[in-house]
C-alpha cells in the first residue's frame, strides 16, 4: 500500500456565521463505478470545535461526496441534495454498502429524521454520471420507535432481490427484502437459523457478497466479549439463508478476532465497529476496519482481513483499464 495521502475535499471548513465550527466529512464508503471508471467516495457532514465533535451545535447533517476521476483526481466536495423535510434533522448513507446498476444508477439506502424523532430507513435510487450525484426516488420508510431508530443501513442485490441490513437500538439488527431496491418488506430481527436471537449492541452490519452465496459480516454477544462496549469485537461473518433471513449458525466464522481480554481487561480490547466489505477480485474479498480504544488513547490500528474463495466470484464488474 502506498502511504495514506490527505483529500483536500474531506477536509475540515469553517462554517460561516458559526466561528469556530469546522464542517468535516466521516462515514466515508469508496466505490468503484464501472460504467464511468471513477470512484464514488459518499459519506456525511459532521461539525467539530477543535479536535472534538461539536456536541452543543451539531447543524442539520446530510450526504456529502467527492469523485476520484480516472486520472486520479479528487473533485471537490458536493452534497446529495433532498428536499423532503423528514430528513431535515438528518439524512444519510453514513458506512452503507451500495449496488451499481447495470445502466450505471446506483442503489442505496438513506437513515433520516426530523425534530429529535426516532429515524427511519428506505431504499434509495440515484443517478450518476461519473461526477454528479442526484436522487431519482425514495421508497416508502421502515420504522423502529426504539432510541435513536433504524440506523447506518447497508444494501446488496442477491439472486434477483434487494437486501437491507440495519443497525438498531433495541438490542437487535434487522434485515428486509426488497423486489425492487425501493419496497421493502417489514423488517426482521437477525437470529440464528435454529431460532436463537442473535444480541447486537447498536453496531453496523454489511454484506459480503458472492455469486453463490450471501454472507453477513457483524459483531454479536458473545461469553468473551461481555465486558467489551456494544461487544464491537470481534468480528464474525456467517452465510445467510436469502429465504429464511436468518444466519446459518454451522458456517459462522471470526474474521478478525479479538485481541486481549474481553472480560477480565476490556479497557485493552480494540474495538472494531465501523468496517467495510469489499469484492476486490473474482477470487478475493477484504474486510477492513479501523480499530480504536476509547480508554485507552483512542489508539488503533488500520486491519485488513482477506477472503479467498474457494469458487469465482462472477458479480465483479468489468474494471475500465
Amino acid at each position: 500500500w502506498s502511504e495514506p495521502t490527505a483529500i483536500p475535499a474531506l477536509d475540515r471548513d469553517p462554517v460561516k456565521g458559526h466561528p469556530g465550527l469546522q464542517a468535516g466529512v466521516c462515514d466515508v464508503t469508496p466505490q468503484y463505478h464501472p460504467q464511468t471508471g471513477t470512484i464514488l467516495a459518499l459519506g456525511h457532514v459532521v461539525f467539530y470545535r477543535g479536535p472534538r465533535f461539536a456536541k452543543g451545535d451539531q447543524l442539520a447533517r446530510y450526504p456529502v461526496y467527492a469523485v476520484r476521476d480516472k486520472a486520479g483526481q479528487w473533485s471537490e466536495r458536493n452534497v446529495l441534495k433532498w428536499d423532503d423535510p423528514r430528513g431535515s434533522e438528518i439524512y444519510t448513507n453514513n458506512c452503507g454498502q451500495r449496488f451499481v446498476m447495470p445502466n450505471g444508477d446506483i442503489m442505496m439506502s438513506f437513515t433520516f429524521g426530523a425534530n429529535k424523532q426516532p429515524r427511519m430507513v428506505a431504499g434509495v435510487r440515484c443517478a450518476f454520471d461519473g461526477s454528479e450525484l442526484t436522487i431519482r426516488e425514495v421508497g416508502p420508510p421502515l420504522k423502529n420507535a426504539v432510541g435513536r431508530g433504524l440506523l447506518e443501513p447497508s444494501i446488496t442485490r442477491f439472486q434477483d432481490r434487494y437486501f437491507m441490513t440495519i443497525r438498531a437500538e433495541d438490542g437487535h439488527g434487522y434485515v428486509a427484502v426488497s423486489p425492487d431496491g425501493l419496497n421493502y418488506q417489514r423488517q426482521t430481527a437477525w437470529a440464528f437459523d435454529d431460532g436463537t436471537s442473535i444480541g447486537m449492541s447498536t453496531t453496523q452490519q454489511h454484506w459480503l457478497t458472492h455469486s453463490d452465496g450471501l454472507f453477513l459480516v457483524y459483531t454479536r454477544q458473545d461469553e468473551t466479549n461481555k465486558n467489551v462496549i456494544r461487544w464491537r469485537s470481534p468480528l464474525w461473518v456467517a452465510q445467510v439463508d436469502p429465504e429464511k433471513l436468518c444466519l446459518i449458525r454451522e458456517t459462522e466464522q471470526v474474521v478478525l478476532p479479538l485481541v486481549g481480554d474481553g472480560v477480565n481487561d476490556a479497557n485493552q480490547v480494540a474495538l472494531m465497529g465501523n468496517f467495510d466489505v469489499t469484492n476486490v477480485s473474482p477470487d478475493e474479498s477484504c474486510v477492513t476496519v479501523g480499530e480504536w480504544m476509547p480508554r485507552n488513547k483512542a489508539k488503533g490500528d488500520v486491519l485488513l482481513g482477506r477472503i479467498k474463495w474457494n469458487q469465482p466470484n462472477r458479480n465483479l464488474p468489468d474494471f475500465v483499464s
